[in-house]
């Protein structure tokens, strides 16, 4: 490792007991650490947020089990350089170099097509697949290759960790300890790296770097001047992460689409993941827009899909187009402010009886009790609508739904008051 590799890579641990941090799976009886004693690695998914120990904990598990070690990235890898991968993996077992490890960072990125070409692999044992992802597997990776792996969950770094990785690269790198400063204050370092092991060590290689000419002192004061100087480095968490997030869905909901592009490309820029990004604006979507334009939806709902299926960079585009169509739409909350009013009455009211008339009656005995009584088919009566009370006895005029204000609701308000008569009165 060179001088002039980043802190956080010559820092990284080669040794799975070197690793600061994940002692629950790393630890003396942790879940890993029992499977290399045993000898049996499981294809696996490390789960967890950026900086917390996956790549790291896939390359010792190479170094320690004398494995193979092969590495793709979902963001610039196909479905062409898995099949080569795997073609050399299976090579490796012809000429008896064990099995052959296969580490696929941002796992989650992959599409489906991509994650099924590794499918035969993973079963025969052509390759221990380790896949690291921040986004939960449950619903980013396929099925059929979720259940071919044990999924792993790592955390974020404890502030004693923070501080165990901070005293360590002070102590152990050649180029900290033959720089002449001093760290008089941590608290900035561990409270901005917001768990993340990599984004401490980068934060403070720049802080150190940015120091002003014949100043030694290292202190929060300048640890923060760093961060308000280099904004785009580290807005993918902590505090600027979500404010951002913040900004670009109030500018959606707002109605105004150049601070949304705006803010959208601030996140891009900043390294967010594009699936993060595309599942905010369905839900932006059904919450703001709602039925002031029930097309927002499926709009969203296909970017989020057209987002898993392209890949990146284009995908960009994709979420402008979605993020600008959303900020011009009409808005409404209604859909929203009715269930929470519809749970908040129940949470008030509790399992109120259900009107005799809505009861399921599948045996003549409920039948004979009264389960279904007065029920009418809508669809017997003309306009396909009949005034039937539907509410439990106790809340019979409680009204959850309240069309808002724009064309399309004004016009469910009016169709409301011709059926319902006095109940929807607004």
């Amino acid at each position: 490792m060179t001088s002039h590799s980043p802190l956080a890579e010559r820092m990284r641990p080669k040794t799975l007991r070197d690793i600061i941090g994940q002692q629950h799976l790393l630890g003396e009886n942790g879940t890993i650490t029992k499977s290399v004693r045993a000898g049996f690695l499981p294809s696996m998914i490390l789960w967890g947020p950026p900086g917390v120990g996956k790549t790291t904990i896939a390359q010792a598990l190479s170094e320690e089990l004398e494995r193979p070690f092969y590495t793709l990235s979902a963001i610039s890898s196909g479905v062409k350089e898995v099949r080569e991968v795997i073609a050399k993996a299976a090579e490796n077992q012809l000429f008896n170099r064990g099995q052959a490890i296969l580490f696929i960072d941002e796992i989650h990125r992959f599409s489906k097509s991509q994650q099924d070409s590794l499918l035969g692999a993973v079963e025969k044992g052509t390759v221990t697949l380790i896949g690291a992802t921040t986004e939960n597997p449950s619903f980013e990776v396929i099925r059929a290759l979720l259940s071919r792996c044990q999924v792993f969950i790592l955390e974020p770094l404890s502030t004693e960790e923070l501080h165990q990785l901070l005293e360590q690269a002070l102590k152990n790198d050649p180029v900290l300890s033959a720089r002449n400063f001093m760290l008089t204050e941590s608290d900035a370092l561990i409270q901005l790296s917001g768990g993340d092991g990599r984004k401490l060590l980068n934060l403070l290689e720049l802080s150190l770097e940015q120091l002003p000419k014949g100043e030694f002192t290292l202190n929060n004061v300048r640890v923060k001047e760093v961060v308000k100087n280099n904004p785009l480095a580290f807005d993918k968490s902590g505090e600027a992460h979500y404010d951002t997030v913040s900004a670009f869905i109030k500018s959606i909901r707002g109605s105004d689409p150049n601070a949304a592009v705006y803010y959208l490309a601030r996140m891009i820029e900043g390294g967010e993941d594009p699936n993060f990004i595309a599942r905010r604006l369905v839900i932006l979507a059904a919450e703001d827009i709602g039925l002031a334009n029930p097309n927002a939806l499926l709009l969203a709902q296909a970017t989020q899909s057209s987002v898993h299926l392209i890949g990146w960079p284009e995908s960009r585009i994709i979420l402008s187009e979605c993020a600008i169509y959303l900020a011009t739409s009409p808005k409404s909350n209604s859909a929203y402010k009715a269930i929470q009013d519809a749970q908040a009455a129940v949470r008030e009211t509790g399992a109120l009886s259900i009107p005799m008339a809505l009861r399921n009656a599948p045996t003549d005995l409920m039948k004979k009790v009264g389960y279904g009584d007065g029920y009418q088919y809508a669809h017997d009566h003309p306009g396909n609508f009949t005034p039937l009370e539907m509410l439990p006895e106790e809340i019979r005029r409680r009204v959850f739904y309240s069309p808002g204000d724009n064309p399309k609701e004004n016009q469910l308000r009016e169709q409301l008051k011709r059926w319902w008569k006095d109940k929807y009165k607004y």
